[in-house]
């Protein structure tokens, strides 16, 4: 019998493991119904929704930070905490966190292949949730699909972090991207799809349920994601507008996220109408790695041929529209990564009217994990 758990201690740390979940993907995602804890669930979209998925760029929403995004930076960065929360080490259980009254349920769980080790080892990476609720539905102006990664966790992740030479994407000569991002992404496990092809079909079958309905509530497809997370988010909405002639309108909101491609990969991304907002750090290091950034029309600058510096196989490019968090210069390094604090300083942000109850200081029991024993 599956029962709650409560949990008493909040560290995100990659040592920090959950008791084992039943295996079933038919599951609720819910929020904690505490005023203190939650975002603003009463600010509507509506028609505006396309806005703030990231339509016309976020303009005039950014700066100041518009009330409504906020609030749903904030959701998406609870999706990620969830994917924290609910991992487990060993990659024969996968795991979901309960979040009352999201709306949203669980369709799919997602693992991640290490091409470093033979044979490769799969871990749990993150899940695939899709709005049903009709209220939330209403208030979110479309049925969204939720894709969420969590971070770096595992050893072989860490090392997969490190092949950080770009790479050709196949059938394609121009877009490279970062060698290890793309093998986590395209790896087959032993039992198991790659990530890449669980996306698909899973996806596919989303969009094929829901698009048919006669009550024409339209689609969006998010991709979020904190670190690693943000990156294999960015790789999918590439892969989803690639593959899928009649996907959705396609959104990223990354928090922390290292670089992950070239100049044409960030081109190709954004002639394929995927949106992507990066929320960045000034003092987080990981989000100015891997390689370097080399606009080219500074290319000259430097004396250096063009075609010599794109041999090169580490000039990256940044991508999307960048909300930038100013953090605290004294603190160390981990901690300018760490994605409670990004949320933190996403709730401090100077707004018109800022409105939204902060949902990230934590309060005993409030994330409540399931266990089989």
């Amino acid at each position: 019998m599956i029962s709650p758990v409560r949990l008493t201690s909040y560290n995100y740390s990659p040592a920090a493991t959950l008791r084992r979940l039943s295996p079933s993907c038919s599951q609720t995602i819910s929020t904690s119904t505490s005023t203190s804890t939650t975002t603003n669930t009463n600010l509507r979209l509506g028609n505006r929704w396309v806005e703030y998925q990231g339509t016309n760029n976020w303009s005039g929403l950014l700066d100041p930070l518009d009330d409504i995004l906020r609030s749903e930076i904030l959701r998406y960065g609870r999706f990620i905490q969830n994917a924290y929360t609910s991992f487990t080490e060993d990659p024969s259980s996968p795991t979901v966190t309960e979040m009352n009254n999201s709306g949203y349920r669980v369709t799919q769980h997602l693992y991640a292949t290490s091409g470093i080790n033979l044979p490769g080892r799969s871990s749990w990476i993150g899940y695939i949730a899709v709005c049903e609720d009709e209220d939330e539905i209403s208030r979110l102006g479309r049925r969204d699909i939720v894709v969420t990664f969590r971070g770096t966790v595992t050893p072989f992740e860490w090392l997969e972090n490190l092949r950080a030479a770009l790479t050709h994407l196949p059938c394609n000569s121009g877009p490279m991207v970062e060698s290890g991002f793309f093998s986590l992404f395209t790896n087959p496990g032993p039992a198991r799809r790659s990530l890449r092809d669980e996306l698909r079909h899973e996806i596919r079958r989303l969009l094929d349920l829901y698009s048919g309905n006669a009550d024409s509530i339209p689609i969006s497809l998010t991709f979020t994601g904190h670190s690693l997370g943000a990156a294999l988010a960015v790789l999918s909405a590439y892969d989803m507008t690639e593959t899928f002639d009649d996907a959705p309108m396609v959104t990223v909101m990354s928090f922390g996220g290292p670089r992950v491609g070239n100049a044409s990969f960030r081109r190709r991304l954004e002639e394929k109408g995927s949106k992507v907002l990066r929320i960045v750090n000034s003092q987080d290091i990981i989000t100015k790695v891997p390689g370097f950034v080399l606009e080219e029309k500074n290319t000259g600058d430097v004396g250096v041929p063009k075609w010599l510096i794109s041999k090169t196989g580490w000039v990256y490019a940044d991508i999307g529209c960048e909300l930038r968090l100013d953090g605290d210069r004294t603190v160390n390094v981990a901690a300018c990564h760490d994605l409670s604090l990004y949320l933190k300083l996403v709730n401090q942000l100077n707004s018109v009217s800022c409105s939204c109850p902060c949902p990230f200081e934590r309060e005993p029991g409030f994330w409540r994990p399931f266990s089989t024993t």
